[in-house]
């Protein structure tokens, strides 16, 4: 579920970056890496 939501926030970064909506980029990244972080920590919590 947390991949398939980093893989559809990094789709909208990538379309944000080319159509040029700077703080629409940031705050897309931010998330991203924010759910990536969250995956990794339970993903470690579940091993």
């Amino acid at each position: 579920m947390l991949w398939t939501i980093l893989v559809v926030l990094l789709i909208l970064w990538a379309l944000g970056l080319v159509s040029g909506i700077g703080g629409l980029v940031h705050i897309l990244l931010v998330v991203a890496l924010i759910v990536l972080v969250l995956q990794l920590v339970s993903g470690r919590r579940a091993v």
